[in-house]
């Protein structure tokens, strides 16, 4: 089947090509404005005259306006173009503002999390989302959802990652419209008393109340935080380590209310509300029906971003079925896709949405195909192979964003799938049954035992799939190249299976030869590479030395800086790690540096190092170091008191002597 055939595919394409574009350049929107307006306007004389209607120039300047749409709505989404945001006035001198609760969010070791709607700064009606952190040492009083609260202090902005190849958590809050956060305690706010109800409070309010009710029914502490994410979408309260064990199954997708579960209770309603079909116009009301119940199940969970997104699309799947051409599915999709993309523009960039429309479209197009390879008649055998077919199927459809987003592959994944997505259904069909029940406090303790049980079955069946670390392949290097190649491969292989051709074997064989390359290219430039660089890391000192694939740690600390050193030798390619202890001085090429512990014990020697980095807070008059060794630079990291840094740091300015604190302007490189 030839994808590009559809129409809505190509709109796709086009859109997407849109908010590339107009995401990565920066472009004015009253000259884009005049250019859509203008590009519409010609669009419409050249379709209203019938005989130009199928010209190429007709194609051309429809194809061009989808562009320009798919730009002009990421520039509308930004906060800059948007007048009544608050970063568009004097908000870094404003001390008082009116925030609206509208998520909460997963508590750190510190504080208690939210992300706000700012309704008002200094008394003038604003908008934009910011995160509020609340000190936990202070007040641990949880806010809902829909709560209000005057604050009185000023934002703080996203910091991004000190060392390089952490996970920029500053930039996956800008791709979410948030720039700036407050850090509150109980003397800087206060909770306003009656407040404004949306539709969010509502259902989280009655969210909170059907927890409530399960709580009351005793389920068990493991269980009842996986039936909140599977039937209410709370993931909040899952335990780190129970997260993993799904993670490294490769069934994570299952803790998060995604396409799965809304395409699962689709079939379920598809199947329950079969017999409206003998009513007159029955198909059409039983659409209408299933419609409701899914917006229905979305304002359940709380209207969510990813929830949202997975109602909008199996909506969109639902008419398809109702059609009943299978052919349309693909028209369906991305029709879904366009709408979604063309009211939300910056969900393109959020991983969740790119896993979700990469895997349906891959078992659309797959499924049928792995299908036609094999038709066993044994029911068992054929109910399994379908199973499998739409496992593998999905699973290459989410590979390259998989490796390039997180860096391993379950290889056991088609186990946990089989064994557990066939009773998906009676998971989630018992699961509503259970709410139900228990809102009217009619839930039988039979019944809690036995969905406890199925739960706790789970649980046990991914806890030994993931304890199977074998067959977990972690720390693979990828980046978006891989990941455009790959795709390309994947997508070139479907087309050589479906019909061999010189032009799709050259295709599949071109991007077989352009992954090698690159992988070639990448290793011999990471074994060329030397780099001697500080991390930044509260309390502890990080040297990271580079020769090739080799990377020396050196640090105190081993047990701490293993995620910073992983994240580092994951992106640089890095095969072989060896971890050594602390000296006072090395050489890197014609570099020296001079490391002052707090001891602070300097030699004075002849030749001088050029650079002195300052350690756990030493002891020394900076000055009289600087006239006796004359230092290039002075480096601090994270291991000293603010206090100290702020006094080096004068003394340098002083002195006209560069300071480098990684605090600041994070990690230091010697790279010559």
């Amino acid at each position: 089947m030839n994808v590009l055939k559809f129409i809505s595919v190509k709109l796709v394409f086009l859109l997407v090509l849109g908010i590339l574009i107009g995401h990565f350049f920066d472009l004015n929107p009253p000259l884009l404005l005049t250019f859509t307006f203008i590009s519409f306007t010609l669009l419409g004389f050249l379709f209203f005259k019938k005989q130009r209607h199928n010209s190429v120039w007709f194609g051309l300047l429809f194809g061009s306006t989808t562009i320009l749409i798919g730009i002009l709505s990421v520039t509308k989404a930004q906060s800059k173009n948007n007048v009544s945001h608050y970063i568009n006035s004097d908000f870094v001198t404003a001390n008082v503002w009116s925030v609206k609760i509208r998520e909460v969010l997963k508590p750190n070791a510190f504080s208690d999390r939210y992300i706000g709607i700012v309704k008002e700064m200094g008394g003038m009606e604003k908008s934009g989302k910011i995160v509020l952190n609340i000190s936990i040492d202070t007040s641990r009083v949880q806010l809902n959802i829909d709560d209000e609260l005057f604050i009185n202090t000023s934002l703080s902005s996203l910091k991004s990652p000190l060392n390089p190849h952490q996970f920029n958590y500053a930039a996956y809050l800008n791709g979410l419209g948030i720039q700036h956060q407050i850090y509150l305690n109980a003397a800087n706010y206060i909770k306003k008393k009656s407040a404004s109800k949306t539709i969010y409070g509502i259902a989280a309010s009655f969210r909170n109340h059907i927890i409530l009710k399960l709580k009351d029914a005793h389920f068990g502490k493991k269980e009842l935080p996986v039936i909140q994410a599977l039937l209410l979408g709370q993931r909040n309260n899952i335990s780190d380590t129970l997260y993993d064990d799904y993670k490294n199954a490769g069934a994570v997708h299952i803790l998060a209310l995604s396409g799965l579960h809304i395409g699962v209770i689709l079939l379920l309603l598809q199947f329950i509300l079969k017999p409206l079909e003998l009513l007159p116009k029955g198909k059409t009301i039983k659409l209408l029906v299933i419609i409701v119940l899914l917006w229905g199940f979305a304002f359940l969970a709380g209207f969510s971003a990813s929830i949202i997104r997975a109602v909008t699309m199996f909506t969109f799947v639902g008419y398809a079925l109702y059609l009943n051409r299978p052919t349309n599915m693909f028209n369906i999709l991305a029709l879904s896709m366009f709408f979604i993309l063309l009211l939300n523009p910056m969900l393109l960039f959020q991983v969740g949405f790119q896993m979700s429309y990469a895997a349906v479209f891959a078992i659309t197009w797959i499924y049928p195909l792995l299908q036609k390879l094999w038709l066993p008649k044994n029911l068992i055998l054929q109910k399994g192979w379908q199973l499998l077919s739409v496992s593998i199927a999905a699973q290459l459809g989410v590979l390259p964003i998989s490796l390039f987003y997180f860096h391993q592959f379950p290889g056991l994944f088609f186990v946990s799938n089989i064994l557990i997505i066939p009773f998906l259904g009676l998971i989630l069909g018992m699961g509503i049954v259970v709410i139900v029940l228990a809102l009217f406090n009619s839930l039988p303790s039979i019944i809690v035992s036995v969905y406890n049980t199925i739960i706790q079955i789970m649980n046990t069946v991914i806890g030994w799939v993931a304890q199977q670390e074998v067959f977990i392949f972690k720390n693979i290097s990828f980046d978006i190249l891989q990941l455009i190649i790959s795709y390309s491969i994947i997508i070139s292989l479907i087309l050589v299976f479906t019909k061999v051709s010189f032009k799709r074997m050259a295709m599949l064989l071109f991007g077989v030869i352009g992954l090698q390359f690159w992988s070639f290219y990448q290793n011999y430039t990471t074994g060329k590479t030397e780099k001697l660089m500080i991390f930044h890391q509260t309390r502890n000192t990080i040297l990271l030395q580079q020769s090739g694939k080799l990377l020396h740690v050196i640090t105190k600390h081993e047990a701490r800086v293993e995620r910073i050193v992983t994240n580092y030798a994951i992106a640089e390619r890095i095969s072989k790690i060896k971890h050594q202890s602390l000296k006072n001085a090395y050489q890197f090429k014609n570099e020296e540096l001079l490391i002052i512990d707090s001891l602070g014990i300097y030699p004075v020697r002849h030749t001088a190092p050029k650079y002195v980095l300052l350690t756990q807070s030493p002891k020394v008059n900076l000055e009289r170091l600087i006239d006796s060794i004359h230092p290039k630079a002075i480096i601090a990291d994270g291991s000293n008191y603010k206090s100290d840094i702020d006094k080096w740091k004068k003394t340098c300015a002083k002195r006209k002597l560069p300071f480098h604190y990684t605090g600041e302007k994070g990690a230091y490189f010697f790279t010559h």
